[in-house]
């Protein structure tokens, strides 16, 4: 018997589900590469890939880069970030780290949370979920943060404290320490509960 499919394509981030094993092997969706030099993100109405701006400064992202479907930063997200007023009204955004060069955007993919790191952007809790390509010949079987080596940690951590400021001008968001794979599963527990009372619930 064949496989059921969908006659249309699924909007990224409602068409799809949470992923095989939530919250340890969830889906990514993939907006931006690591060779990117444009920043792409999902259209929320259209479920497009659009552009959203060219890269100001030399930063590119280290990882892939984009969201887990079915999430979404509200007031559970925000609750467990000290010092934001509020989740950033988005889905949760994911890196997902891969051994091999992946160049292309807009793809799907198994990711297993190893970690996160938390961010407050503009008050906003904006965190960003760590993880590994669940495939991946030599990163599959990291179960946690904490065994990623210590330069590529760091190199996430910088891009994201740096990627919005240019010369100049103060830093436009605080980056705090990592978080483990515990800590991340409960944030994405909480996006996912966000996302149903937002977008399910009546």
């Amino acid at each position: 018997m064949s496989q059921p499919f969908n006659k249309w394509r699924p909007h990224p981030w409602h068409g799809l589900d949470l992923g095989p094993n939530p919250p340890d092997v969830v889906h990514a969706f993939i907006e931006s590469t690591p060779f990117d030099f444009v920043k792409y993100e999902v259209d929320k109405k259209s479920g497009f890939l659009r552009v959203d701006r060219p890269h100001r400064t030399s930063s590119l992202p280290p990882t892939l880069y984009g969201f887990i479907p079915r999430t979404y930063c509200g007031n559970r997200v925000c609750s467990l970030m000290p010092g934001a007023r509020a989740g950033d009204h988005d889905p949760l955004d994911i890196c997902v780290i891969s051994a091999r060069r992946i160049s292309n955007p807009e793809v799907l993919l198994n990711a297993r949370v190893v970690g996160g790191i938390p961010m407050i952007d503009g008050g906003e809790a904006d965190d960003k979920i760590v993880s590994v390509l669940d495939t991946d010949d030599i990163y599959s079987g990291i179960q946690d943060i904490a065994e990623l080596p210590e330069a590529l940690v760091e190199r996430l951590r910088h891009y994201f404290a740096t990627y919005k400021t240019l010369p100049d001008e103060p830093e436009k968001v605080q980056v705090g320490k990592v978080y483990g794979r515990e800590r991340a599963a409960e944030v994405i527990r909480a996006a996912a509960a966000d996302y149903d009372e937002e977008f399910l619930e009546a």
